[in-house]
């Protein structure tokens, strides 16, 4: 049996490649998955290691009580300590660190890099006048506070060299710097495509904190000191409001949080490869199933000579095991390119990673056969163990076993029950897992009515194909011939629509949802912020209130307050221009007049805390003072506006520190570049500062929206791929199977494009069913997910892109016309006297 097994493997190899690609290419996204994320976190882990390269025990400042309510400068850690440190037993010498938040300008006057990764930092030299940190690749070290450093990477990307002049900001004023040196690095920040700017260490600590401190004090060891000893000896010396951290434990904790951070990335990119495994187990089962359909009498002439159900079986699975061991096999070197693939298209798009090998792990290989040959042996074995129940006397008789009525009725009632229970766990579901579940299993029952639902739909096709003449009508009736076949080759194109029609719904109504949260609730033609997300000084709002084209003005300040003993945060604003620069929809009251006590609320928070219109609101501000609002206004809020809201002045006097998270502009004559020219100017051109549009805003969101959407229509592509190869193979063993009757028709009269003609319209019309069922099955999905959604994006509607579902249509379509070239090809190719005879 087991020679019989091979022998019908190597028997048929067109059949045998169209097999292996189908299961190849769902290994090769599991290993390709696994392969990109092993790289990139190893990259990240190994770049971390090495940034703690020349430490062996670090010196950090302990977080205060009270700084996650009021962020602010973490305790710094003096001079005294760094010099009382590198004279500790066992310490061969410290270095302190100083750093904070650095933009840099491009020769155009732009910022580099992003903005939340733009750092500064200190270079701090040894004995030899070199800080083995930062490699010099070209000049020299910064001297004084007119100089700086730039790493490699950001110098080459800004087109500055060595003598030139550099515009920056640290927060504050617009600062002119000569660029004394370019070094190398292995920051984690510029890896990512962040920018670092090094200054002599006095010019850092008067930018990021005060002369003397030090952010870090890094501590190297002697030879012969261990670490765990060295942490010890300096434990011994350390202020109350310090702590000592070994190199190992830094790096440990660093790489757990690149694991962590990976983990997110591994598991969707594996939810994807899972989807393409999903569509290929259809296809391999539909292959098995007509691989074995096609040789009912070979195995009844086995049972015949006396081979028993378990050995054909098993020759059925042996076949498998063989076809998933290669698969397996090459689906893992395919998944090795496609993890570099994967990671040069990472690059492409300008995200910088760190460099290093392709991570190659046991598990991949181990999980990568594994997948290959137990997802193609069980796909191959309910066609093989169906197979062996076949009498031996009737399979000599008839090769096409048709399907009971009592197996359809079972099959149709069994899809019923699970459509109706993912539908109402998808209509009720109150989590995106429920609402997971409750999709699966309304794409299983789908699959499972597919031959119930491939007649009428396949039917709705008939007045198209009679225009075709003699060609399409055979291609109407082949369809329907065997729905059980149509439907194993639809439904594989019907989850990756599905899933794509669905992704694509969401997003253009988020997109939506976004840019009516945007022009909706903003009535100012700019909103002004920092780059860094930090807070701007109170001088911007000034600046711009005095610009002779600014009509009106308000910042937005938080501070946090406890009401009623629980914790919120007052967002302090303008009151008498704050409604020229909203447009919010109050549901009670209104905020003109916002002064003093009174204060408006979302209606969110209202409703939580059963705040209405005209209640006295206990509050303790930030200094500790005590005293009573009003509710003056209800308004309805949203992810861009919303909290409690009162004037200004009304809250500095309670602020140990007043600056503005951002500062709402409205100017005479709208928004224009002249306009925004000359707000940069009256600014400074500083490169921290950041002037918005609503659009900007709006597409600020949608950019990480479409790089999301993209990625995952890549992803899904695949599974797409994988559908096609199901419909070529499908075809081509219909091809294979029907050689008789494709003889007869082509001696009756049918010619070769005849024949051709109706090959592909099968293709076509198959193509087609599984690409209405998916688009409309995605429609369905992004309907049901939108009221998960609205309860996060208050403005979300269900938007339907009709232009992109026709475009899905059509690429199904493309798909039927494509798959059919070489099984068309093929079958106007038999010898009609060969074909007749053919059993």
């Amino acid at each position: 049996m087991f020679r019989t097994a091979l022998r019908n493997v190597l028997a048929h190899k067109a059949r045998l490649l169209m097999t292996v690609l189908a299961v190849m290419l769902g290994v090769a996204f599991v290993s390709g998955t696994l392969v990109f994320t092993s790289t990139i976190s190893d990259a990240y882990q190994k770049s971390s290691e090495k940034g703690f390269t020349g430490v062996d025990v670090a010196i950090e400042p302990h977080r205060k009580s009270g700084d996650d309510d009021n962020p602010g400068r973490l305790p710094q850690l003096s001079q005294r300590l760094l010099d009382r440190a590198a004279k500790v037993p066992g310490a061969a010498g410290a270095t302190g660190s100083v750093n904070g938040f650095a933009a840099i300008a491009d020769k155009k006057g732009k910022l580099t890099g992003e903005g939340f990764s733009s750092s500064g930092a200190n270079y701090y030299p040894g004995a030899d006048g070199k800080d083995p940190r930062y490699p010099l690749k070209s000049g020299r070290a910064p001297k004084g506070a007119g100089e700086i450093a730039l790493d490699a990477r950001t110098a080459e990307r800004a087109g500055y060299k060595v003598g030139d002049t550099v515009r920056m900001s640290v927060d504050g004023p617009v600062l002119t710097q000569k660029l004394t040196g370019v070094f190398t690095t292995d920051d984690g920040n510029v890896s990512a495509g962040g920018s670092l700017a090094l200054f002599d260490t006095p010019t850092a600590q008067k930018l990021y904190g005060n002369p003397g401190e030090f952010s870090r004090i890094d501590v190297k060891a002697a030879a012969g000191t261990s670490q765990a000893a060295l942490k010890a000896s300096v434990e011994k010396i350390l202020p109350k409001d310090a702590e000592a951290t070994t190199a190992k434990e830094l790096a440990e904790e660093q790489s757990r949080i690149i694991s962590q951070s990976m983990d997110g990335m591994r598991t969707s990119l594996l939810v994807f490869a899972g989807i393409a495994l999903f569509v290929g187990i259809f296809i391999i089962a539909n292959t098995f199933t007509m691989l074995v359909a096609q040789r009912t009498k070979e195995l009844a002439l086995l049972r015949a000579v006396g081979a028993s159900r378990r050995q054909v079986t098993r020759s059925v699975l042996i076949e498998a095991f063989v076809v998933g061991s290669v698969a397996g096999v090459t689906g893992l070197l395919a998944g090795i390119g496609i993890g570099a693939g994967l990671r040069a298209l990472i690059s492409g798009t300008g995200a910088t990673v760190p460099d290093g090998p392709l991570v190659i792990a046991p598990s991949t290989i181990l999980v990568s056969l594994g997948v290959g040959i137990v997802v193609t042996m069980l796909a191959a074995w309910l066609p093989g163990r169906r197979a062996a129940k076949i009498p031996p006397v009737a399979a000599m008789n008839s090769v096409h076993a048709v399907a009971t009525t009592k197996s359809l009725v079972v099959r149709n009632s069994i899809g019923g029950v699970l459509t109706a229970l993912g539908a109402a766990v998808v209509l009720t579901a109150g989590s995106s897992t429920m609402m997971g579940l409750g999709a699966g299993l309304v794409l299983i029952g789908v699959f499972v009515l597919t031959p119930l639902l491939s007649r009428p739909v396949i039917a709705a096709s008939a007045p198209v194909l009679r225009l075709f003449g003699m060609p399409g009508k055979l291609a109407r009736q082949n369809a329907v011939r065997n729905p059980r076949r149509t439907a194993a080759t639809a439904s594989a194109l019907m989850i990756g629509l599905t899933l794509i029609t669905g992704l694509t719904v969401i997003a253009g109504s988020v997109q939506q949802a976004i840019d009516k949260m945007a022009t909706g609730s903003l009535k100012a033609d700019y909103v002004v912020s920092m780059a860094s997300m930090t807070p701007l000084s109170t001088d911007v709002e000034k600046k711009l209130s005095a610009h002779p084209d600014v009509t009106a003005a308000s910042p937005l300040r938080s501070s946090p307050a406890r009401i009623g003993g629980e914790h919120q945060s007052l967002t302090g604003v303008n009151g008498k221009t704050i409604g020229k620069l909203t447009n919010l929809e109050f549901t009670a009251g209104s905020v003109n007049g916002l002064s003093g006590d009174k204060v408006v609320v979302d209606d969110a928070t209202a409703r939580i805390n059963h705040w209405k219109l005209g209640s006295s609101l206990d509050v303790t501000f930030e200094d500790g003072k005590k005293g009573k609002l009003t509710v003056s206004g209800l308004y309805k809020g949203n992810d861009l506006m919303r909290g409690v809201w009162i004037d200004k002045e009304a809250l500095a006097p309670h602020q140990s520190q007043v600056d503005d998270r951002q500062v709402m502009v409205k100017t005479k004559g709208g928004t224009s570049e002249a306009t925004e020219a000359s707000l940069r100017k009256a600014l400074g051109d500083n490169p921290a500062i950041q002037i918005q549009t609503k659009q900007d805003i709006s597409d600020g969101i949608s950019k990480a929206i479409g790089l999301l959407l993209n990625m995952l229509y890549g992803l899904l592509a695949m599974a797409v791929v994988v559908a096609v190869l199901g419909v070529v193979n499908t075809l081509a063993m219909s091809v294979f199977e029907r050689q008789q009757e494709i003889g007869m028709l082509r001696a009756i009269g049918l010619d070769r494009k005849g024949i051709k003609r109706m090959v592909r319209l099968e293709s076509l019309v198959i193509s087609l069913f599984g690409g209405v069922l998916g688009v409309g099955l995605g429609v369905f999905f992004g309907w049901a997910a939108g009221d998960l959604i609205s309860k996060g994006i208050s403005t979300y509607e269900l938007v339907l892109p009709w232009g992109r579902m026709g475009l899905f249509l059509l690429l199904s379509a493309l798909v039927g016309v494509l798959a059919a070239l070489w099984p068309a090809r093929r079958a106007a190719k038999l010898n009609m006297l060969s074909a007749i005879k053919a059993e």
